[in-house]
C-alpha cells in the first residue's frame, strides 16, 4: 500500500477498533478534515483534504491513500438543499498521488483562542448559515414520524365512510359469517399489497416529493408505472368525492330528522358536498402542517366514538332503541344475524363486496407522501402494517358487536310493544315484547340493520359522539385523498410521460405543493359529489384500487423473478409468490365485481402503455423491466448457440448478419440506409467504426462518440448497433472487427463497405489495406458486399461550412436517397458464380419492402443458354 508523503508532520499512531460507522462519521462530520472518535486514538490531528475526497490517513496504523467510503457515492441521492456529491473519478483518485502542498497545510484552529467561535473561511461562513435559518439559508420541510405520518394517516383513511354508514348494513344483508369473510378477503389483498409496497419502499431510497407512483414506476418502468399513476391518482380524486358524500348524507340525515332541509334529500348532498370539499381544500392549501394536525384531531374523536359505541352495547336498552330494533347483546339476535338476508338491487356477495372495499384502500396513504417522512424506508412498512391490523380487528369487532345487538327490521314506533308470545307476532324481535310483522312483510320498516344506516348512532351512548366520529371519518379520509391525488400527479407531471400534463406539476413554497394539482382534484371530486349517490361511487373506485393494487403486487414480483442484483429491499417479510397471488386476486375480483368497469381501468391501461411505448420517452430508471429484457436477451442468445443452422433460415434473410464498415454512421447514410433496408426486422447489422491514433488519445473520444452515434441510429429508425475499435491502422482496426464482434451465433457474416473511389490519388499503403481487407474478410469466411454511388457515399463535407453549395445540395440528396420510394425502377442481378444464393437473396429482401416493392428484378447469367438448357435436363 502506498504511502502518502506529507512533509513537516509528526507521525500519527492510531489504536483501537476503526469501524466503518466511525469512517462515514468522519466522513459526514468533519468537510475533510479528520476528527477523532471514541475508540480511536491519534496524536495527530492535522488536518488533510485532497482532491475534494475526506481521505483518512490514519487507518490501522498506516497513513494511508485509502478514500472514506461516501454513503453519497453510491445512494445516487442528496439532501433536501444540498449540492450534489458525485462519485470520484479516476483523474481524481489518481491526482491523490500528487498531494498539493498548499492543501496539505490546513491551519488547525486553536481551540484557547478560538472564544468558541468559528474563524472566518469559506468553510466558516457555509456552517455558520447552515446554522442559522434564517439568514440566507433554505427552511427545513415539515418531517413526520411512522406513527403521526403513516400509521395515523392510513387508519383514518381507512376509517372512511363505510365503516359508520353502510358496514351494519353490509352485515344485515351479507350476515356476520360473509361480512367477516369480505372483511378478511378485503384485508388479504390490502395485506398482501402492504407487503409489496413495504419491499418496494425500502429497496433504495426515497426520493424527496414522491410516494406511490415513484415506487411503482421506478420498479416496473414507465410503461406501466405511468399509467397506474395516472389511474391511481384518478382514484384518489374519486375517493375525495366519496368521503365527502357519505359526511353530507349524514347531515343530510340531521337536517331530516330536524325537517329543515335546504331543498330536497339529493341535491341537500350536493349542496353539502361542494361546500365541504373546499372547506378541505382550503385546508389542504393551507399547508402539511395544518393538515397534519387536522388528522390528529380527527384521529381522536373517531377512537372516542369507538369507545362510545362500545360502551352502548351494554348499556341496557331504553323502550325508544328497542322500537328501533336494539336489545343489547342477545344470543339469538346473534344467531340469526349470523346467516346472510339479501334485499335490493346489492343484494349479492360480490356486489356487497364492491361497495365495502373501498373502505380498505386506504393502506397508501402514508406511502403517498414518501417525499415527506423522517425515514420513508422504515414508516412505511411500519405504520402500513401496524394500520392494516388495528383497522381490520376494528372491522370485526364492530361488525359482531353490532349484528348480537340489533335486529334487522324495526319500526321505530312506541304503539309495536306488544305482549311477549302474542298471537299473530312474527320475527324474533316477538320474543323481547315488540311486534314488527307488519312492516317487516311490507317491507317499510324505517329502523333496523338492513333500513337505517345511522344505526351505529342509535346504539351508542350518546349519538351525538357517533355523528362526530363519522365527520372525523369522513373529514380526514377525503382530507388524506385530497393531498395524496394532486402529489401523485404532480410527480408523474415532472416525469413528463404524458403530453399536455405538465401545467400541473408546478409546485409553490418550501414543500412544492402542488396547487394547480388540487384545483384539479377539486373539480373531479365536485363532478363525482354530483351524482350524490353513495352505492353508485363506491364500485368505480373499487375498479381503480384495484388495478393499482394488482400493478403494485405485480412489480415487487416481477421485481423479485428477475433477480436483479438491485433489488435488495431491507423488508424481508415478503414473498413474491404472494405477490403473484395478490395481484391475480385483484385481477379476478376486478371482474367479478363488475365487468364493465374492469374491461374499462384496463382499457386504459393498455391505452396509456402503448402511448409510452410508442413515444419511448428519454428516462432510465433501472427497471425490472429493464432487468427482465436483459435476461430474457441473454437466455435466447445462449439457447441460440443450441439451434443448428437451416437452409431455410438462410433463404429468410435470418441468418443475414452484416457489419458493415461506415466510420460514423452518419458520414455514410446512404450505405446504413441501404443495409438497413433488408436487416430491419431480420437480420443483424453492426455499424463498425475504425479509430486510428494512440488509445490514450482515442479511447476518451470513442466513449464520447458511442452514444451519439447510436442515438443517430434510433432517430433514423436503423435497428443496428454501433461499435468501434482504436488501432494503429484500419486494415488491423477491420480484423479486430471481424474477429471480435458480435456474440455467439449473433454474430455477422458479410462484411459491408464503400467501394474506393480515389485509386488514382491515394497512396500505395492505402490500396495495399483495402485490398487486404477484402482478402481479409475471405479468410475469415466472410461473404463480401461493396455499395458503389455516382455521388460517392462519404457525406461528412455537408457537416463543414466551406462546402461549395451545389455540391452540398447534391450530396444531402445522396444521403437520403434510400429513405424515399423508388418506383418502378430496375434492379439488374447479374448472377456470375455460385455464391449460395446471396446474390439473389438481398434483392428478394429488397422487394419485400413496401419502398422497393414496384422495383423489377433482372437477372443476368453468364454462360451459354443450351448448355445450362443441357446441364439442367441432365
Amino acid at each position: 500500500m502506498a504511502e502518502l508523503p506529507i512533509p513537516d508532520l509528526p507521525p500519527a499512531r492510531c489504536s483501537g477498533r476503526f469501524t466503518i460507522s466511525t469512517l462515514l462519521g468522519m466522513e459526514e462530520g468533519g468537510r475533510g478534515l479528520y476528527t477523532p472518535t471514541e475508540g480511536s486514538s491519534c496524536d495527530s490531528v492535522q488536518p488533510t483534504q485532497l482532491s475534494s475526497s475526506t481521505l483518512c490517513t490514519r487507518t490501522f496504523g498506516y497513513n494511508t491513500v485509502d478514500v472514506v467510503p461516501a454513503y453519497e457515492h453510491y445512494a445516487n441521492s442528496k439532501g433536501v438543499g444540498d449540492p450534489r456529491k458525485g462519485r470520484p473519478s479516476l483523474a481524481d483518485l489518481h491526482s491523490i498521488l500528487k498531494p498539493d502542498p498548499s492543501r496539505l497545510r490546513t491551519p488547525v484552529s486553536d481551540p484557547q483562542h478560538s472564544n468558541g467561535l468559528p474563524e472566518a473561511g469559506p468553510e466558516a461562513g457555509l456552517e455558520e448559515a447552515e446554522g442559522e435559518p434564517g439568514r440566507d439559508s433554505v427552511p427545513e420541510p415539515v418531517r413526520f414520524g411512522w406513527v403521526k405520518g403513516v400509521m395515523i394517516r392510513c387508519m383514518l383513511n381507512i376509517w372512511g365512510v363505510i365503516l359508520y354508514l353502510r358496514l351494519p348494513w353490509i352485515t344485515a344483508q351479507a350476515g356476520i359469517a360473509l361480512t367477516w369473510l369480505i372483511i378478511l378477503m378485503s384485508v388479504t389483498v390490502t395485506t398482501i399489497t402492504g407487503l409489496s409496497i413495504s419491499a418496494i419502499s425500502t429497496n433504495g431510497k426515497v426520493k424527496s416529493g414522491r410516494g406511490t407512483y415513484f415506487l411503482i414506476s421506478r420498479s416496473l418502468g414507465p410503461e406501466l408505472g405511468g399509467s397506474i399513476g395516472l389511474i391511481f391518482a384518478f382514484a384518489n380524486a374519486v375517493a375525495v368525492a366519496m368521503h365527502t358524500v357519505g359526511f353530507a348524507e349524514t347531515v343530510r340525515d340531521l337536517l331530516q330528522e330536524h325537517d329543515s332541509l335546504i331543498v330536497d334529500p339529493t341535491n341537500d348532498i350536493r349542496i353539502i358536498g361542494v361546500i365541504t370539499v373546499t372547506v378541505l381544500l382550503g385546508i389542504s392549501l393551507a399547508g402539511m402542517e395544518w393538515e397534519a394536525k387536522a388528522q390528529i384531531l380527527f384521529f381522536l374523536v373517531i377512537l372516542v366514538s369507538f369507545i362510545n359505541y362500545l360502551v352502548g352495547t351494554v348499556i341496557p336498552a331504553t323502550a325508544e332503541k328497542q322500537a328501533k330494533g336494539f336489545f343489547s347483546y342477545r344470543a339469538d339476535i346473534f344467531a340469526q344475524n349470523f346467516v346472510p338476508n339479501w334485499r335490493g338491487p346489492e343484494g349479492s356477495f360480490f356486489g356487497l363486496f364492491s361497495i365495502f372495499f373501498p373502505s380498505a384502500t386506504g393502506i397508501l396513504a402514508g406511502a403517498n407522501i414518501s417525499g415527506d417522512l423522517k425515514d420513508p424506508a422504515v414508516a412505511i412498512p411500519k405504520g402500513t402494517l401496524m394500520a392494516i391490523f388495528w383497522t381490520t380487528m376494528s372491522y370485526l369487532v364492530l361488525s359482531a358487536t353490532i349484528g348480537a345487538c340489533v335486529v334487522r327490521d324495526a319500526s321505530g314506533s312506541l304503539n309495536d310493544s306488544v305482549a311477549v308470545g302474542s298471537p299473530g307476532c312474527e320475527g324474533l324481535a316477538c320474543s323481547f315484547g315488540w311486534n314488527f310483522t307488519a312492516c317487516a312483510q311490507q317491507q317499510s320498516c324505517r329502523y333496523g340493520l338492513s333500513n337505517y344506516y345511522q344505526s351505529m348512532s342509535m346504539v351508542s351512548g350518546f349519538g351525538p359522539l357517533i355523528t362526530a366520529g363519522i365527520f372525523g371519518a369522513t373529514l380526514s379520509s377525503a382530507l388524506a385523498c385530497l393531498v395524496s391525488a394532486p402529489k401523485v400527479f404532480q410527480c408523474l407531471c415532472k416525469d413528463q410521460l404524458y403530453p399536455l400534463i405538465g401545467f400541473f406539476g408546478k409546485g409553490y413554497g418550501r414543500n412544492s405543493e402542488p396547487i394547480r394539482g388540487y384545483m384539479l382534484t377539486y373539480v373531479i371530486a365536485v363532478g363525482f359529489i354530483l351524482i350524490a349517490e353513495l352505492n353508485a361511487i363506491a364500485p368505480i373506485i373499487s375498479n381503480f384500487f384495484l388495478c393499482s393494487y394488482a400493478l403494485i403486487n405485480f412489480s415487487c414480483f416481477h421485481a423479485s423473478i428477475t433477480n436483479s442484483p438491485g433489488w435488495r429491499p431491507s423488508f424481508r417479510y415478503y414473498s413474491k409468490w404472494a405477490a403473484l397471488f395478490g395481484a391475480a386476486v385483484s385481477v379476478v375480483i376486478m371482474f367479478l365485481l363488475t365487468w364493465w368497469a374492469a374491461l374499462i381501468a384496463f382499457g386504459i391501461v393498455i391505452f396509456l402503455l402503448g402511448y409510452v411505448l410508442y413515444k419511448k420517452p428519454d428516462v432510465n430508471w433501472g427497471s425490472s423491466m429493464q432487468a427482465s429484457s436483459y435476461n430474457m436477451a441473454l437466455n435466447y442468445s445462449v439457447g441460440l448457440s443450441e439451434v443448428d443452422e437451416h437452409i431455410k433460415n438462410y433463404r429468410q434473410g435470418q441468418l443475414i448478419a452484416c457489419l458493415v464498415l461506415t466510420g460514423p454512421p452518419n458520414f455514410r447514410p446512404a450505405l446504413v440506409d441501404f443495409v438497413g433496408t433488408f436487416t430491419k426486422n431480420l437480420s443483424l447489422m453492426l455499424c463498425g467504426n475504425v479509430l486510428i491514433g494512440p488509445r490514450k488519445q482515442k479511447m476518451p473520444e470513442s466513449r464520447l462518440m458511442a452514444d451519439g452515434h447510436t442515438k443517430w441510429l434510433m432517430k433514423r429508425k436503423i435497428k443496428a448497433f454501433y461499435t468501434d475499435v482504436v488501432a494503429e491502422d484500419l486494415r488491423s482496426g477491420v480484423q479486430m472487427l471481424i474477429q471480435a464482434a458480435g456474440l455467439g451465433k449473433m454474430r455477422p457474416n458479410i462484411l459491408v463497405l464503400g467501394y474506393k473511389r480515389n485509386w488514382r490519388t491515394a497512396s500505395p499503403q492505402s490500396l495495399e489495406d483495402y485490398v487486404g481487407i477484402l482478402h481479409d474478410a475471405f479468410d475469415f469466411k466472410y461473404g463480401v458486399c461493396l455499395m458503389r454511388m455516382k455521388e460517392g457515399l462519404n457525406v461528412s463535407r455537408v457537416l463543414q461550412a466551406h462546402v461549395d453549395p451545389t455540391a452540398l445540395a447534391s450530396e444531402q440528396q445522396a444521403s437520403t436517397i434510400f429513405q424515399s420510394k423508388q418506383g418502378k425502377k430496375t434492379i439488374d442481378i447479374y448472377w456470375l458464380f455460385d455464391d449460395g444464393g446471396l446474390t439473389l437473396l438481398i434483392p428478394y429482401l429488397l422487394g419485400r419492402k413496401k419502398r422497393w416493392g414496384k422495383c423489377k428484378i433482372r437477372v443476368f447469367v453468364g454462360g451459354q443458354i443450351n448448355r445450362m438448357d443441357e446441364e439442367r435436363k441432365a
